[in-house]
């Protein structure tokens, strides 16, 4: 589908998963720059740090000690949002309304190397943390309160992230959040009247356009979705409909693994620097229920617009109108590709 008007004039893009719409305005991508620059970082992390609370053998803040860990190590989150003693009640006061809401919120430490990011470990490593997120989303899925389970990570301080130390995070609750509410919705509408799956529908539509496609391997595709809201936004999802990680087998896992290592090496390429992010993975609720409707899919979100140093701010139109943004999804994929 080439449309050469989608490179030069202002329109909208709609999110098929999400149900909402995102501005682009390509033409803007010309236009000069004079407010914030970041700080690049270019501090050499050593691989072990004594201070750091996620490294091996180290005391974290509540006094507990960390094993002397060789690859992947996972805990309870010390400062957790969720409680999973929360008590049950409800507020219903006019318009005033609230709810108890309970979880479990772990952290995931990638590795014991503290100077290393998952673009920067092997892949057979990064296949460990993959079974790791099967172990948890199994173990945290059969517990009767949690309904979902949100696997994700900060990279980099403009993302908030506290600790360099390589790890993520997993949040497991007994609702459905704002944005899998969305997908949920999307994907079961499209399956009730299509008998078929929107995201592997989607997909091969890509596949076969190509203008957006960065990198693929046997079961795994990357792409710059067409309705991307950030400026290198990606999506790695299985080719073949698969409602959640589970269905992964050991050779899914190592080409997921290759997947996550592609693009993390190719965004870490595009500036020359540790590239920020967050990404997670939305996949089927924990629920019970018949979810045969979900397909899968890891999205990375970075900020980083025109350099290292140029951050992309959601600000203004997007707080009070709509996410907008410059470049088009097909440049985007294109320069990630060539970096490949």
């Amino acid at each position: 589908m080439e449309n050469t008007n989608l490179q030069d004039y202002s329109h909208k893009r709609f999110n098929i998963l999400t149900g909402e719409w995102v501005l682009v305005s390509p033409h803007r991508a010309k236009r000069p720059w004079q407010g914030q620059n970041e700080e690049i970082s270019t501090e050499k992390r050593p691989s072990y740090d004594e201070s750091c609370y996620l490294c091996p053998t180290n005391t974290r803040i509540n006094g507990e000690v960390n094993p002397d860990y060789k690859d992947v190590f996972i805990f309870t989150n010390d400062f957790a949002a969720l409680q999973k003693d929360s008590p049950t009640f409800s507020v219903n006061d006019g318009l005033l309304r609230a709810e108890s809401e309970r979880g479990i919120c772990k952290v995931i430490c990638f590795s014991p190397d503290h100077s290393k990011s998952l673009a920067e470990m092997e892949v057979a490593d990064i296949k460990k943390v993959v079974h790791a997120w099967q172990k948890e989303y199994t173990i945290l899925g059969e517990n009767e309160m949690i309904n979902y389970v949100q696997i994700f990570e900060n990279k980099g301080a403009v993302m908030g992230c506290s600790n360099p130390h390589p790890h993520g995070q997993i949040w497991s609750q007994s609702t459905l959040p704002n944005e899998v509410e969305k997908k949920d919705i999307q994907q079961r509408n499209y399956f009730k009247e299509k008998n078929s799956n929107l995201l592997e529908d989607y997909l091969n539509q890509e596949i076969e356009a190509k203008e957006r496609v960065i990198f693929e391997n046997d079961d795994f595709i990357v792409l710059t979705p067409f309705w991307a809201v950030w400026p290198f936004e990606v999506m790695i999802a299985p080719k073949k409909q698969q409602k959640n990680i589970l269905a992964l087998t050991d050779s899914g896992a190592k080409n997921y693994a290759e997947a996550i290592s592609v693009i993390t090496k190719a965004y870490d390429k595009l500036f020359n620097t540790s590239f920020p992010y967050s990404s997670g993975i939305h996949q089927a609720p924990t629920n019970g229920k018949n979810n045969d409707h979900w397909h899968w899919h890891m999205s990375f979100y970075p900020p980083l617009l025109r350099s290292a140093t140029v951050k992309k701010f959601m600000v203004g139109y997007e707080m009070f109108g709509t996410p907008q943004r410059d470049i088009t999804a097909e440049i985007a994929a294109k320069r990630l590709r060539d970096l490949l």
